[in-house]
């Protein structure tokens, strides 16, 4: 069945391709116009909000197709290079939420004296985890973080893109720093005050999440709040590419 929605995608796209710019645009605007047209002012933003959402996941899709399995983002925001640079010599690291693997791959391969551990729930990023080009001190786990963690110490952890998706993250951090007793949790999670249209989404009612596992996006204000509660000091933090990039260490 996918496969037939696929040669049908393709055979529809031939065909629409086969329009010239000028007039696929125009016509694209002109369905924008009508559907931000549709009700009052509030109703129309909303359904021109439901629009960029679904254009946001297109855009998405053919980003991993062009970077072949790996979103240009991790290459072109460079964030990588924040984990990397706050790693030590001989660190034992944990990469909670690790996904397929990425960040995990750029931090054994920089710092090759390094152990590093990546854990995941999903079983489809775990195998695609596994399959790529991984260096000898980089290996994977099926665990959830939630419940249990590999025995620890672990003198860093990472949480990329995993906070957002926690509903109880006070408790969730007291918990991972009493099993890995970390010295440096590095984190990075989306901001909510990236942009005007956030807070205008949530005052509309519209959906303001930029995926629909997330429980928060947060204001800077809130991060602070929740690593504070959970007896962490942030040692350096920084807003880039729509999101909070910190170091935070135990408090104690």
């Amino acid at each position: 069945m996918k496969r037939l929605a696929l040669a049908i995608a393709g055979g529809l796209a031939f065909l629409w391709g086969l329009l010239p710019e000028s007039w696929r645009r125009g016509l694209f605007f002109g369905l924008f116009v009508l559907e931000g047209r549709a009700g009052d002012p509030a109703a129309g933003l909303r359904n021109l909000f439901g629009v960029q959402d679904a254009l946001a996941l297109a855009i998405n899709e053919r980003a991993m197709a062009y970077g072949e399995g790996e979103h240009p983002k991790h290459r072109l925001t460079a964030y990588h290079a924040f984990f990397i640079d706050r790693i030590p010599a001989n660190a034992r690291v944990l990469d909670i939420g690790c996904g397929y693997g990425a960040v995990g791959r750029s931090i054994a391969t920089a710092r090759p004296d390094a152990t590093i551990l990546g854990i995941d729930m999903d079983d489809g990023r775990l195998a695609q985890a596994w399959a790529a080009a991984n260096p000898p001190n980089l290996s994977f786990l099926k665990a959830d973080a939630t419940i249990t963690l590999p025995g620890g110490p672990w003198g860093i952890v990472i949480l990329s893109n995993v906070l957002e998706h926690i509903d109880h993250r006070v408790d969730f951090l007291r918990a991972v720093v009493a099993a890995a007793q970390p010295a440096r949790l590095l984190i990075r999670v989306p901001l909510f005050e990236r942009d005007w249209q956030m807070p205008l989404r949530r005052e509309l009612g519209a959906n303001w999440l930029s995926d629909s596992d997330h429980r928060i996006e947060h204001r800077v204000s809130e991060f602070e709040a929740e690593v504070a509660a959970a007896g962490l000091a942030i040692a350096e933090r920084s807003t880039l590419w729509g999101e909070i990039w910190a170091e935070c260490r135990p408090a104690s």
